[in-house]
């Protein structure tokens, strides 16, 4: 079995906790601890869930909403059922059992 990570976004739960409901609430936070954003940066990592992240703006986040990583982005491991592979006996065996068509014969008229 293979295990797949599968992770949670939460920080627009975290800012409405902190009574952060727009956009311009977080962007001074960040930017006294040294991470400057565009509007529009900031709208995308608080509208979606961002697949790769700076960690200096990781650390200014949960310094920002004075939270932890665990509280932030939330992570679970979940089994992932491997695909079964045919070997060469029983594909064999699955080509025997399968129908196969007739061959035409053409004949010429005589």
């Amino acid at each position: 079995m293979k295990r797949h990570v599968e992770y949670a976004w939460r920080l627009r739960e975290l800012m409405a906790a902190r009574e952060m409901n727009n956009i311009s609430d977080l962007i001074p936070h960040l930017e006294d601890r040294g991470v400057a954003l565009s509007a529009s940066q900031i709208y995308r990592l608080i509208g979606g869930k961002p697949e790769r992240m700076n960690l200096a703006l990781l650390g200014a986040l949960l310094d920002a909403l004075d939270c932890t990583f665990e509280e932030l982005c939330p992570t679970t491991v979940v089994a992932v059922p491997a695909r079964e592979r045919l070997t060469g006996t029983e594909a064999s065996t699955a080509k025997k059992d399968a129908v196969r068509p007739v061959r035409a014969r053409i004949h010429r008229p005589e």
